[in-house]
This record gives structure tokens, sequence and C-alpha cells, in this order.
């Protein structure tokens, strides 16, 4: 980095004068700053020559005749003269110039050519400081002409990483004010912010008499918008359209994308948003012509509103600039702002699947009914399950009201209303317990003949659809083999019940009393239940998920080590359901319970040598959101001793009422049991003291008694993981210097699920020529802070003429696979124009 002081100077012309072989210095010291000090300089090896205007030919005679051995430095307290006036110019031809002052010290250090030294000129204020011009140096810029000179200095200013005026207008619009802007006073103290105007109006079109932050993010964002949006722009935007629409899209997709920057996107586009009304202005719009268009979140709040409306007149035909109403919730939520609208659109799309299913009829007979179900209709208690999964995340849901209470209205008055009964009518079929597999069959048809370690995980009141879900995960995987099956489960369908049907028995019991005796043994709890269960095979174990989830590697081999038989325990869903201040958030714990059981599965066919699993649950559920009404309700009066609950009642007589079927228990358990249970034929509930009325399980429903049987078997060795990513930082569209550096970031930190990886970077043109040197990063940060995961790097391009019509890309490659994982276009400029248009 040049420095100026007068000991410098003298050290660097000695430096000129070292060696054996005689040299000549011309120093022509424009300004004459030095003219006094040259009267007592000492050189060690060489003279000083004072050159005058008038002594030129003189000078040339006195070196080239009268002394040809001595050094000399010739110093000329004057601008050197044209060509035509020195008649020391061939001389000089042999011989080597000297530059003392700020800026022609800068241009030789830096390797820039003497006709931009006007441009250092103009702005050497910029240098006076150390750590400033110590930044210009970094930028490494090669290749200077009088644009990057500029857009260095204000690179500089910003503190950016990269000589890039779009990364400049990055952080002047997001690290700063609007008004009042830091960079932009900063720009004026060194005469930069006229060049700063001009190069937006080279880059993005913006030209005004007076420029602004603010109209110029308004020029950014309408240009963009008019881009997309297929309809006329409002006449008042009109004006602020530019004509570099390209550059415009490039800069703001680079924003918006940025996983850095795009919160602060989200910020100006809300800022220029409410400036413009942009909400008034696309609520008069045909949302067909708002379908593309991203720039504002206003954007997705229209189309909200349309899509409630279709959605509450069950207009499920509705066709929006060619997509259907869940094409349209997909591809928006895939945009943008889908990051704040993506739990909308996945409710809206949820509620689409509800109402399309609104004339629902069910079949008739039980197989029928189970077939359907298995096939289709399991589908409306996801999509439900799903809906208010979403609805229940939303920051505000009045806009909804109405669509929820279609949703309710379809689910229970038309949908289970319907099914319930015709389920009710088919279970009393002589081959209804022979239409699926019995739930008390469980150990017998899966686990009596197993030869491998088998995990069995038992998740309390996993209904059918929620084991679909875990199945259609698990299926994802390319590493695991899986199978969904059913069976049907017992009756009540309640936990003590089903764990117990879910064991090795002979006989299945339940006593006077009510309480469930497998094999004559009561099992209520773990200990009952692992006594059971290592009666029929001494190498199991039953525990609990809370107590294995966290266990080290050691500890969890430990409990698996010899092991053939595994029975764990999950209560996530139904200990959430079960509980009246804790009911409505029983669909989460469904999303809960299936990430859970994954991760369990995935850690123990990796830590624990352990690839068969199968997972099964005890009961389903019904849960309705809207509360229970009095009509809802029966009174459940029994004349005997009773085991009541709200959607059974156990007790030795039948109990006759309105829209109560029974069953005996011997039916159900298999043995001589006279008692009977008795159960609403439709979704109602028997009066019960005390809270919680909308998560019910124990009736006979599909979704409280048809329940899921998974089996997974993994390959060895295998765990779930992605690799960490790369991404650019740098906002780069246009290549300008034979030697670039770029910003990148590694996406996600390296962890459990996210493993380290290699890759290759570098630049293509259009015929798959490779233009520059090939980069290699291995991405293995396990930092936290993204901020510390970004990294540079640096590109030498090919010294040869481009093509500024041609595409170029930045392409990223994975070393290990081979394949590319994404490419940037870029433009390559390299041209030398000698003149930016600044007037120099």
């Amino acid at each position: 980095m040049a420095e100026l002081n007068l000991k410098q100077i003298i050290d660097r012309l000695n430096a000129e004068f070292t060696g054996e072989t005689r040299k000549l210095v011309f120093w022509y010291d424009d300004k004459a700053e030095f003219a006094e000090d040259m009267e007592t300089v000492e050189l060690q090896n060489a003279k000083i020559y004072h050159l005058q205007p008038d002594n030129q030919f003189y000078t040339k005679y006195f070196l080239e005749r009268v002394d040809k051995t001595t050094n000399y430095l010739i110093y000329a307290p004057f601008p050197k003269p044209d060509v035509r006036d020195n008649h020391l110019e061939d001389t000089m031809l042999y011989s080597r110039r000297f530059f003392a002052d700020r800026a022609s010290l800068l241009s030789v250090d830096l390797g820039i050519e003497e006709k931009y030294k006007p441009v250092i000129e103009k702005h050497i204020k910029f240098f006076a400081n150390k750590e400033r011009t110590q930044r210009f140096y970094d930028l490494e810029i090669e290749n200077f002409n009088e644009e990057n000179i500029l857009v260095g200095l204000l690179s500089a200013v910003c503190k950016a990483r990269t000589c890039s005026f779009e990364e400049v207008v990055r952080i002047v619009l997001t690290d700063g004010e609007l008004v009042d802007n830091a960079f932009l006073q900063e720009f004026e103290k060194y005469d930069l912010l006229s060049a700063f105007w001009q190069l937006c109006e080279q880059h993005f079109g913006y030209t005004d008499t007076k420029p602004s932050l603010e109209r110029l993010l308004v020029t950014l964002f309408v240009t963009y918008t008019g881009r997309y949006v297929q309809a006329e722009l409002p006449a008042a935007w009109k004006s602020f359209v530019s004509y570099k629409s390209g550059n415009i899209i490039a800069f703001l997709d680079s924003l918006m994308n940025s996983v850095l920057y795009r919160d602060k996107y989200d910020a100006l586009s809300t800022h220029v948003a409410k400036g413009l009304n942009v909400l008034s202005a696309f609520a008069g719009m045909r949302v067909d012509d708002l379908v593309e268009c991203d720039t504002f979140l206003a954007v997705d709040q229209v189309l909200v509103k349309w899509l409630i409306g279709r959605l509450v007149s069950e207009d499920i035909g509705a066709i929006v600039n060619g997509f259907t109403i869940p094409e349209l919730c997909e591809k928006r939520a895939k945009m943008h702002f889908g990051r704040k609208t993506g739990k909308t659109y996945q409710m809206l799309s949820s509620a689409y699947s509800m109402v399309k299913e609104a004339d629902y009829h069910a079949a008739d007979g039980l197989k029928p009914i189970i077939d359907r179900y298995l096939a289709a209709d399991y589908n409306m208690d996801q999509q439900y399950r799903k809906f208010y999964y979403y609805y229940d995340q939303l920051e505000s849901t009045e806009s909804f009201e109405s669509l929820r209470e279609l949703v309710e209205n379809i689910y229970t008055n038309e949908y289970l209303a319907c099914l319930l009964p015709a389920w009710n009518a088919g279970i009393q079929q002589d081959a209804a317990f022979s239409a699926i597999p019995l739930q008390r069959e469980f150990y017998n048809a899966n686990l009596r003949y197993t030869k491998e370690r088998t995990v069995v995980i038992i998740s309390d009141a996993m209904r059918y659809e929620v084991g679909q879900e875990l199945f259609a995960r698990m299926q994802d995987d390319p590493k695991c083999t899986a199978k969904l099956s059913v069976q049907l489960s017992v009756l009540p369908s309640y936990t003590r019940l089903g764990m117990a049907a879910l064991l090795p028995h002979k006989t299945l019991e339940m006593t006077d009393d009510f309480q469930v005796l497998v094999d004559g043994i009561l099992c209520d709890n773990l200990a009952g239940r692992q006594q059971v269960l290592q009666s029929y095979n001494p190498d199991s174990v039953c525990v609990q998920f809370d107590d294995i989830k966290n266990l080290k590697v050691a500890e969890l081999r430990d409990v698996l080590t010899k092991r053939q038989i595994i029975y764990v325990y999950h209560n996530q869903i139904d200990a959430r359901g079960d509980k009246a201040n804790t009911e409505d958030e029983v669909f989460h714990a469904c999303e809960e319970a299936v990430q859970e059981i994954v991760d369990l599965i995935h850690r123990i066919s990796v830590s624990g040598n352990t690839y068969h699993f199968i997972v099964t649950a005890d009961h389903g559920f019904i849960y309705k959101r809207d509360k229970l009404t009095e009509s809802d309700k029966i009174s459940g009066k029994s004349a005997d001793k009773a085991f009541v609950n709200r959607r059974f009642i156990v007790s030795k007589a039948t109990l006759e009422d309105d829209g109560i079927d029974h069953m005996s228990m011997g039916r159900i358990l298999g043995n001589e049991d006279s008692k009977v249970v008795s159960y609403p034929v439709s979704s109602n509930v028997f009066k019960v003291a005390g809270g919680g009325a909308n998560y019910v399980h124990g009736g006979s429903s599909p979704q409280e008694m048809l329940v899921p049987v998974l089996e997974f078997k993994m390959e060895r060795g295998h765990m779930e993981t992605k690799n960490a990513e790369i991404a650019l930082v740098s906002i780069v569209h246009k290549i300008t210097n034979l030697i670039t550096s770029m910003d990148f970031i590694q996406s996600d930190a390296v962890s459990d699920t996210v493993k380290a990886a290699k890759y290759r970077i570098f630049f293509l043109s259009e015929d798959n020529e490779k233009i520059s040197n090939e980069n290699s990063y291995v991405a293995d940060s396990r930092e936290e802070n993204a901020q510390k995961r970004i990294f540079r790097m640096r590109f030498t391009f090919k010294n040869k003429k481009y093509d500024k019509d041609k595409q170029y890309y930045l392409v990223v490659y994975d070393e290990e696979s081979g394949l590319e994982q994404w490419r940037q276009p870029v433009i390559m400029d390299i041209a030398f124009a000698d003149d930016f248009g600044f007037g120099f």
C-alpha cells in the first residue's frame, strides 16, 4: 500500500539505483511539492540533476556525451512536456520514471494505467486513511478501468468483500437507512456520490433530477413487478419502470433468494408496498394476472382471499391461469414468501380436499367400507388433521372462520355422520371379525416366528391415517423397505385393553371389576407387560420411549444386546389428547409423534445394530374441533355396576337407548365373557363428568378401531442424512476482471443429519468450455453462526476474448457423485473501456 513521506521516497529512490548497471531515473514533480527538499537530499549511489524547462537539449548532451557512467536522478519540478516538445523523450525510453505523488504511487503500486490516474487524483481524499486504502487493496481488482476503480472505491467505503456494484447497492439498501443514509454521506465526502448515481443509471436504468434511495428502491420493485404481473400497471407506477429490467430482476432475485438477505428483502418490500398502496392496486386486478408475481406479500393476500371465496362457495373446479386450486397453493408455497404463507396454502389445500368430498356416501358392508377407507377415505381424516395443524399455527384466523366452519360441517355432519352408522351396521355382521387381521392376533402374526432382532414401537393412539403418513415418510428413504397393513382393534378401543391385546397370550380377559388380565397377569403397567412378554420370549424387554430416546450409544446397545424382541411404548398423541387443557394440541402431537418415531428408527438402525422394526398402536381416536352440544351427548345411565367412558360403557346388562349399539365382550376377546360393551353408532359421546370431549376414543369407528401395522427394514449402516450445501453470498452477475473473488456460504452446519461434502467450483461457457481455474471446497464447518460459515474463493479466467452476448455460468459439482448441484448465469465483460462517461 502506497504511503507518502520524504524518507520513504528517498528509500525508494535508493532502491532504484542498486546494481552495477548505470541507471537514469526521471522524476517529474508536477506540482513541485518536493523542490525545496531535493536541494538537500543526497542519494547513496546516484547524483541529482536538476532539470529546467529550458535546458533539455543540454541535459541530453550532458547525460549522453559528458557523463556516461554516473547514475542520475533527473529531477524536474514541473510536468512532463508533451512528446513533441520533449527533447529527452528518446532518452526516457531506456530510462525509468519515478512518481512521488500519492496518486502516482498508488497507480504504480496497483498497476493502474496512467490514463486512469485522474480518477485516483479526483478521489485522493479517500486514500488519506490507511484502513480505507487497505480495503481497496483487499478487493484484488485486476485490469483496472474507470468503472472498476469507481466501483472499487464505493465497495471499500461500504466494506464490501468484493468489487461489485450490485453488492454496493445491496449494502446501501439493506444496511443503511433510506433517509440520511450513512453510506451516501460517505460517498459524498469522497466525491463519489455522482459516480454512485451514474452507476445506478448504467446498471439499473435509474435516472432522476434529484435521485434518492427511496425512488431507486421503488424503481427496482416496480420494474420487477412489471415483468411478472400480466396486467397493466397503475398509471402512477409507470414512471418508475426502468428499461434495464434484466439487471433489476437478477439483483432482486439474488436478494430475495439469499439466506442472509431475504429478511432484509422482505422489509424493503413491505416498505415499498405501503408507499405504493400495493394491496389496493392488486385487489383491482384479475387473480390470473398475479400468479407469477413474487415481489410483494400483497400478491398472496389477494390470492388467499380469492381462494377462501372459491372454497366457501365450494367451487372446487376453479382454474387460475391454468392452475387448479391445489396446484396454485403448491406453486405459491414454493415461491419467495412461502416462508410466511406456506402454512396458509397448506391449510387451504387441505380444505380443498375436504370440500371436494362434501357429498360423501359410505360404502355398503364392512369389508367394502374398510377397503375404501384404506384406499381413500383415510385421507378425509388426514386432511382434516392437516387443516387444523396449519390453522393453529396462523397468527390470525379471523379471515378463515367461514372456511373453518365449512370444513367442520363437512367433517362432522357429512363424513362422520354418514360413515360411522354404516361402519357400525357392518361390524355387527357375522363375518366382521374375519374381514381383516385382529389386534389380539398381532404377536402370533408378526413376532412368533421372527428370527431377527425386532423393535416393536407401540404408539398410543396412532390411528391409521397417522400411520399412513409415517409410512409415506419412511417410504421416501431409499434405504428403507416399508410395508403398511391394518388390523382391527379390540372394543372398547382404549389403552389398557389395546396394549394387552398386542402381547402374546393364551387368554385375554376383562374381570368383573374391569381389570385387564393376560394369561391371568395384570398388565396395566410396564412391569406386568414385560412379565407376560418374557414368559413367551425370555430374550425380550419392554421399555418406555422417553427412557430410550436419549440413551448414549453404549447404553442403547446394552438395552438391545442379546434381545430378540424389544417393545417400546411411545405416548405422544394420547398423552396430549387425553387432557382437557391440551386436547386441542392433539394434531400437533401427531406430527411430533411421526417425527419422533422416524428419528428413533434411524438412530437404532445406525447405533444399535438393529434393522427390523414394527410400528403399531393400541387404538385410534376421533377429534372434532367444535365444542359438543347437549344434543351430541347420550345419557348413558346403566342399571348395574358399569365401566363408563365417553365412547363406551361396559356392563353386564345391555344398554338400550337411541343411537347406541352393543356387542358381547366374549365375541371381541374370543372367550365366554358375558359382559356387554355399548357404544354410540355415531360420533356422539356419553355424558361423563369432567372436561375434555373433543378428543375421544374407546368407541366403534374406523378412526378408533383401524390400527396401522407398519414394518420397516433398514439397510445396515444407513442414516437419513443430507450433504452440507453451499450457496453464493456475493451478488455477482457480471465478471469484469480476469481475477475475481467471490463469497460463498455453507448453508447448514455439519451435524448428525448434515454430512460434510466436497465441491468443485468453476466457470463454464455455454459450449461447456472451462474458462476458469477449478476450486475445491470441503463443506465441513460445524459453526452454528451462519456468518462464520462464509468463505471466499478466487477465480482466474482465461485471458481471451469473451462475447458479452453469450451465456457463461458459475457451476458447482459434488465431487463424490460427479453431479452438478447448481449453476448461476454470469456475463463476461472483460473489455477495456477508455471512458466511463464521467468526463475525465
